[in-house]
Order: C-alpha cells, then sequence, then structure tokens
C-alpha cells in the first residue's frame, strides 16, 4: 500500500519540528496552517526568518543579539553602568528587559568554557556590582565562583538574583512578578 506525500508539505514538517518545543503534532499544525489558510502570512514568516538569518549577529561587548556592532543596551549612554547582569543567554536579556526593574549592562555567558577571560576583565572596567541572573543549580554555582575567582582583584560587588526563581526553570519561563521581585531582593555572593 501506497502512502500519501507532499513532499513540499513533508519538509515544511520537518523544519517546524527542528525547532526546539516543537513536536511532530504542533508542526503538522503550523505547516497546515500557514498553506491552507494564511499563505500571505508564511510568506511574511519567511521573509522575516531570511532577514533575520541575515541581518542579525552578536554584539561586540555583550554578545546579545543585535542589528550592529553594538547592541542598543550597550551603545545607550543612559544605562547604569556601574551595573553589570551576567545571563546564560539572549532570551534572558529580552525576559530581564521586560520586567522594566534593570537599567544596568548585560554580558552573556553562556559556560565557564565560552569565557574570554581579558574580554570580561574589560567589560568590567567601571563596574561596581555584578549581578548574576542564573536559574539556580550547581552548575550555575560553579561558574559563579569560577568567575568571582577571575575579577577577585577588582573592587567589585557580587549579586545574584533573589531564590524564588525555580531550580532547573529558564528566565523566560517565570512569571514577570517574580523575576522583578527576584532582581529586586538580589542577595548578595
Amino acid at each position: 500500500m501506497r502512502r500519501y506525500r507532499v513532499e513540499a508539505f513533508e519538509r515544511l514538517i520537518e523544519a517546524f519540528n527542528a525547532l526546539p518545543t516543537i513536536g511532530k503534532k504542533t508542526a503538522t499544525r503550523l505547516a497546515y496552517h500557514l498553506v491552507t489558510e494564511e499563505g500571505f502570512s508564511g510568506l511574511k514568516l519567511a521573509q522575516a526568518i531570511e532577514d533575520a538569518v541575515t541581518t542579525l549577529g552578536t554584539c561586540r561587548r555583550c554578545h546579545a543579539i543585535c542589528e550592529d556592532e553594538l547592541c542598543g543596551i550597550c551603545s545607550d549612554a543612559s544605562r547604569d553602568r556601574s551595573k553589570l547582569c551576567i545571563v546564560q543567554s539572549a532570551k534572558d536579556i529580552f525576559t530581564i528587559e521586560e520586567s522594566g526593574q534593570y537599567e544596568g549592562l548585560y554580558y552573556i555567558l553562556s559556560s565557564i568554557e565560552d569565557l574570554d577571560e581579558s574580554h570580561l576583565q574589560s567589560i568590567v572596567e567601571g563596574v561596581e556590582e555584578v549581578i548574576f541572573a542564573f536559574p539556580p543549580g550547581i552548575a550555575t554555582d560553579t561558574m559563579i565562583l569560577f568567575i568571582e575567582d577571575r575579577l577577585r582583584d577588582r573592587p567589585l560587588v557580587f549579586t545574584k538574583i533573589a531564590q524564588g526563581v525555580p531550580t532547573g526553570v529558564e528566565l523566560d519561563n517565570i512569571d514577570l512578578l517574580s523575576l522583578s521581585r527576584a532582581l529586586e531582593d538580589r542577595v548578595r555572593v
């Protein structure tokens, strides 16, 4: 018995299914919706993806997603340059910014292996407080201790966001009130 196949449709499903948190059923629903009900939206989505892939890069200072050499946060002179919030991903910056509770600068560090010590040393020039906004866990506590050790000769205050952020949960999965309170009630490391 031969199976009915539409190769272009199957490739679209596979493309959606390759995205994080998108399972086969959701991928099929999205593909079907774009093809049968929202053709123009599908073309807009394809154009937006192409534009993002070809024009976005990373900020040379903090490693956030941006369109220029420096992101809008690093190039904003009104930001509080005495505070540096270290996060694990660019999506964490978007989440913290949405809370409206932080006006300082950021630095993305996903793992100890990604640490460029000389770059970090230059980033902390003029900084008074380093805030760690990592989800709680043994690996992130290790990373905090490692960074503190590397910056021990600097007159820095080290803090981390307050507990209330559940262990093992990514920042973009936390409600904004909990995140706002965690930032306001951060504790010295």
